[in-house]
């Protein structure tokens, strides 16, 4: 994949408003590092540098990306992200990356947000009001990833998996909105002529995007799929709010936890889900939030977690599998 410059790399979702209203490409390191010909092998590239064996593999692997990448700027969302993000910025940085660090305030706080943005503005050369008009063009896209997440849990003419590709690839808009928007347009008008095909078994995925690579495939075969994927929405901007500042005020996943589980908890009611799955990454800090999930779950959950890039493991088939058989026999 080649890109224009200049080039903004991201390692998570962040206002993109802002190096687009200046004229930037955007990637987002998750994106290709996880669609890369062999993630695995970024992996090992990191550890080769030095990185240890435990430590993330999604920061592993991002970091190899962006060694091979050389971006014009690496935007590093250090507040709101994880720790391992900073350090991994900060190695970048000593090997020549220029770097500039975004921080969402915690607790969520949106005066602090906007200097925050504007800060970014500052960065790029923008006011708040450019990004702002940016915001405008790229909600006509999301209108349509708002459209494309209809098809899929009320219509049924869209698999978990499509959706979860599109909204998650919308996080830099696949570095040209342009282009996105139209493919995206000529999918849904393919999708819109499908027949329904409505899962006997509705699911929600929650937790950050998997590192599994053939996760989505597993579900056809026993007549369930994702009619909803958590973070993967929160991603694409969904659901949209006008204001910029407001926008990613609203955005559930760098706050309390409290935030995430009040959208969960609204999305499985309304979509009428059976089971949860809550994905956590081998490693991260995220898998305590069970304790809380655990507490409010409003409805049965399985806790699946990975280390590295691959497929399914007999151990997680088997328990997916468990976990599908138990909401059988509930139905």
């Amino acid at each position: 994949m080649t890109f224009k410059r200049p080039l903004c790399a991201i390692t998570t979702t962040l206002p993109v408003e802002v190096p687009y209203a200046a004229g930037w490409a955007v990637v987002d390191l998750n994106n290709l590092f996880i669609s890369a010909d062999d993630p695995a092998a970024l992996v090992e590239e990191a550890e080769i540098r030095g990185f240890p064996k435990t430590f993330c593999a999604w920061v592993k692997g991002i970091y190899a990306v962006c060694r091979r990448l050389k971006p014009d700027l690496l935007i590093a969302v250090s507040g709101g992200d994880c720790t391992n993000t900073r350090v991994m910025a900060e190695v970048l940085a000593e090997e020549g990356i220029a770097t500039h660090h975004f921080n969402f305030p915690y607790p969520a706080d949106k005066d602090a947000l906007e200097e925050e943005i504007r800060r970014l503005c500052r960065r790029f050369g923008v006011s708040i009001e450019d990004a702002q008009r940016t915001k405008k063009r790229l909600d006509k896209i999301r209108l349509l990833l708002q459209h494309l997440d209809d098809l899929t849990w009320q219509q049924h003419k869209v698999t978990g998996a499509e959706n979860h590709i599109w909204l998650v690839t919308a996080s830099d808009f696949r570095s040209n909105p342009q282009q996105f928007e139209r493919q995206l347009t000529a999918f849904l008008k393919q999708a819109q002529r499908r027949s329904p095909s409505p899962p006997k078994i509705r699911l929600a995925y929650a937790g950050v995007p998997p590192i599994i690579t053939d996760f989505y495939d597993f579900f056809p075969a026993y007549d369930a799929d994702i009619v909803f994927n958590e973070t993967q929405r929160q991603f694409a901007g969904l659901p949209i709010y006008p204001d910029l500042i407001e926008q990613y005020h609203r955005y559930t996943y760098p706050y309390a936890f409290a935030c995430r589980l009040a959208d969960i908890g609204r999305e499985v009611r309304r979509r009428r889900c059976q089971g949860l799955i809550y994905y956590a990454q081998t490693f991260c800090f995220r898998h305590a939030y069970e304790i809380l999930l655990r507490q409010s779950s409003p409805v049965p959950y399985l806790v699946l977690e990975a280390d590295a890039p691959g497929p399914l493991s007999a151990q997680h088939r088997t328990r997916l599998e468990a976990f599908l058989e138990m909401i059988t026999a509930s139905l």
